[in-house]
């Protein structure tokens, strides 16, 4: 169930509800980005929108799933990746122009009771590392999530909205799909327009009209999309310039928690209520120069003990193999590996966790940092692990 949507509701609030077991089933939800995809309402800026969401597999994952059920389609497997980010939207903005600044507040997240964290086989960052299947169920009672699948490990709620974005101009779209064609010419790891389960199936779908050009919703981009950033709490900012008259602005693929860096490709992915508002700066991308998202806000993300947070230990990454010996010259992708894997290893031997749990655990509770980008040939990434994850745990990391 949702809590809290009584409480939210007003005369110039308008709602977006769920129909249908699935995106495709829904007439308000897509899963490609396309400049064509039609509003399925327009709003005037200042008004506020309740925006029902899915989760970011679709449904597919539920409270009895197992590892196995967490298998690509491509390997054999029940999980079906063309399904991903089933999105709610668009929603057109009145007055919304090129050359905008659209501001999308943050009202409030309303969660679920469940919530799941996987492992996808051939994703994440420590993929061949820590290579899958493997789930996470949560269970989530207020503030508070627990695990049966990792005993003694408590999160709480600080929700954020893993992908919103508005849409881009043809023009844009073209010029994204060039350039990530090129990547994956050069052997780049790109998800390209597929139209296998593609929603709306009448324009990104087998002999859709637009199959060959609908964007997946995998990559961040110029406008926003698939972001995690967890700083965009309740009372968070987004600025997103206006591509398209209306902006076209959609949501989905929400989280109860995460880490900075979502390293293991998931944190803990739920299905939400989404409560936003829209106000524009007429002209302002245009006077400033702004041609990708930013964010702001005015408060702490979730409260300053978590926010900091008031006990931690980190991990340290720099950029030298870890196998070989070899030092490499400022990469950064090196040393925020290394981290990780240094946050995993610690996590086996001083807590007991399979390494699995200890990757999913990182996902949603270990904040990737960069410490210095100026120390050649080295530079420095940090995992700092939120202690206070561990029920009843005062021990200090630096004791073991």
């Amino acid at each position: 169930m949702f809590f809290g949507l009584e409480a939210v509701a007003a005369a110039d609030t308008f709602r977006i509800r769920l129909t249908g077991a699935r995106c495709a089933d829904d007439p308000a939800c897509h899963n490609r980005f396309h400049p064509a995809i039609k509003p399925v309402i327009t709003v005037k800026p200042g008004d506020t929108v309740i925006m029902e969401t899915r989760d970011a597999f679709d449904g597919q994952i539920t409270p009895t799933s197992t590892a196995a059920d967490v298998i690509p389609t491509f390997l054999g497997g029940p999980l079906n990746l063309n399904l991903v980010h089933p999105l709610t939207g668009p929603v057109a903005i009145q007055g919304a122009e090129p050359g905008d600044l659209l501001v999308v507040h943050i009202v409030d997240i309303i969660q679920d009771d469940f919530a799941y964290t996987i492992n996808v086989p051939g994703f994440g960052f420590l993929r061949s590392e820590v290579p899958g299947p493997a789930i996470l169920h949560w269970d989530i009672k207020g503030d508070v999530a627990t695990s049966r699948d990792l005993p003694g490990v408590r999160i709480h709620a600080e929700p954020s909205m893993g992908t919103t974005g508005i849409a881009l101009s043809v023009a844009k779209t073209e010029e994204v799909f060039q350039r990530e064609h090129e990547l994956a010419a050069r052997g780049g790891f790109v998800l390209e327009p597929n139209p296998d389960d593609a929603v709306p199936a009448n324009l990104c779908g087998h002999g859709g009209t637009f199959a060959s050009r609908c964007l997946r919703t995998i990559p961040t981009r110029e406008n926003a999309g698939n972001i995690d950033v967890k700083q965009l709490t309740k009372g968070g900012r987004l600025l997103i310039p206006v591509f398209v008259p209306g902006a076209l602005f959609s949501a989905g693929d929400a989280h109860f928690a995460q880490g900075d860096g979502e390293i293991a490709g998931t944190t803990m992915e739920m299905n939400v209520s989404l409560v936003v508002k829209f106000t524009l700066r007429k002209g302002e991308a245009k006077r400033l120069g702004v041609t990708t998202f930013q964010f702001e806000r005015d408060n702490f993300f979730a409260p300053p003990e978590r926010a900091v947070p008031e006990r931690f230990f980190a991990t340290t990454g720099i950029s030298v193999d870890r196998v070989t010996g070899k030092n490499e010259s400022e990469d950064l992708t090196l040393s925020a590996r290394n981290a990780a894997l240094n946050m995993i290893d610690h996590l086996v031997r001083t807590r007991g966790l399979t390494r699995q749990q200890a990757y999913m655990l990182s996902s949603t509770a270990v904040d990737l940092h960069i410490n210095q980008l100026v120390d050649v040939p080295n530079f420095l990434v940090s995992a700092f692990l939120h202690l206070d994850v561990f029920q009843g745990d005062d021990r200090d990391e630096d004791k073991k």
